[in-house]
């Protein structure tokens, strides 16, 4: 098995992105990953020394197979740094994994996410692979899907990120004509739909509920596993777009995830 590329996009948490790539590093598949890491440019004065913290530390990470350092020369804000570093490598390699610098892996992420990257290839009806488990109660399958795509620790290829659209306003516009905005809002309990509104109108600068949205519309799928890989980290107060909330913590699985092909 090729082993995906690793793209972790960082701006000014330098704990943030220490843990982060020490939990990957756990990973045996590790030192067989190319990583690459797109360190955004300092968009006020104060983040400067923290900007600079995060690449000092960058320049010491040794351990994966190999390591790009992307430094941006001025502010993208994450939305346009995943966009554009996403499709700058995935032309490249084919497929990817994407992290972002508040996630913390569990030692057997990379296993499962290169394992279903492998397996649903040549699916066309799978869009991408989530390593992230949402905090639910129930016993869910090893693995199952669910309509959309997502953005907590997740996996794709060239063909599914094809079709990401980057004009929200299309997005919307098709949404509404198509009489799907109760769906795409998890039938009125959550709401994606006043997101991508409020994206459209620049209130922020979500690339993830464009990233589902184009997934929804196209109606393609994504893998999740029924316990989490992943650990989101970035409800702590210190992220540009969250602030404090614990609505997403998980109990990250101690063990791997079997993947054995099912229907979608």
């Amino acid at each position: 098995m090729k082993f995906a590329p690793v793209i972790l996009f960082a701006y000014n948490r330098p704990n943030h992105i220490k843990r982060t790539i020490e939990s990957v590093l756990t990973n045996k598949e590790a030192d067989q990953t190319d990583l690459f890491v797109f360190s955004d440019a300092p968009k006020r004065e104060e983040d400067k020394l923290k900007v600079m913290q995060v690449r000092e530390y960058l320049r010491t990470v040794k351990q994966f197979r190999s390591v790009t350092i992307i430094e941006r020369k001025s502010n993208y804000g994450l939305g346009d740094n995943i966009i554009e570093g996403v499709t700058e490598i995935i032309e490249k390699y084919g497929k990817v994994i994407v992290m972002e610098d508040d996630l913390i892996a569990s030692p057997y992420f990379l296993e499962y996410m290169n394992t279903g990257l492998d397996m649903y290839e040549n699916n066309d009806k799978v869009i991408s692979i989530h390593g992230y488990l949402y905090p639910v109660k129930e016993k869910l399958s090893e693995t199952f899907f669910m309509k959309g795509a997502d953005c907590l620790g997740w996996g794709t290829w060239k063909r599914g990120w094809s079709i990401f659209e980057p004009d929200g306003s299309i997005l919307l516009k098709k949404m509404i004509e198509t009489h799907q905005t109760n769906a795409f809002d998890y039938n009125n309990t959550y709401p994606f739909t006043q997101m991508l509104k409020d994206q459209v109108e620049g209130k922020n600068n979500s690339w993830a509920v464009r990233w589902y949205a184009s997934a929804f519309l196209n109606d393609k799928y994504t893998l999740y596993p029924g316990k989490s890989l992943i650990y989101h980290a970035g409800g702590d107060g210190s992220g540009t777009n969250t602030g404090f909330d614990s609505m997403l913590d998980v109990t990250l699985t101690d063990k791997s995830i079997r993947l054995v092909k099912i229907n979608v």
